[in-house]
């Protein structure tokens, strides 16, 4: 049965042995608690991504991304219950999803395009 925790409880959850995610909004039938500890090594965008949100939210990554319906039907597995916050908890949450470490994740997609344009530029010229 799943459970209701708070975001001091999920918060624990921060680490690669034990990594909780808060995914969901109003649209999607509210904030959700996920333990993604034991998919790390499986997830397509690496590990990294997730562990960067433990014990957090994650739900504006989760839908910026663009997840498929397969994506969202298989996050159902690692389901632990529910979040237990005030609508001005969640609103706190979501405010500063955008600025800090969110920002390393387009860093990298940069990066990896920079080198990947330079890399063909000297393939091009050899």
């Amino acid at each position: 049965m799943a459970k209701t925790l708070t975001l001091a409880e999920v918060a624990t959850h921060d680490r690669e042995e034990d990594c909780y995610l808060i995914i969901g909004n109003e649209r999607t039938g509210g904030a959700k608690v996920y333990d993604v500890t034991k998919y790390l090594d499986e997830h397509p965008g690496g590990d990294a991504v997730l562990l960067e949100l433990a014990g957090k939210y994650a739900d504006d990554m989760f839908e910026d991304i663009g997840h498929s319906t397969n994506a969202r039907q298989q996050l159902k597995e690692f389901l632990v219950g529910t979040l237990d916050a005030t609508e001005e908890e969640l609103a706190a949450l979501r405010a500063p999803a955008h600025t800090g470490n969110g920002d390393s994740f387009l860093l990298v997609a940069v990066a990896g395009a920079l080198l990947a344009a330079v890399g063909g530029y000297f393939v091009f010229m050899a």
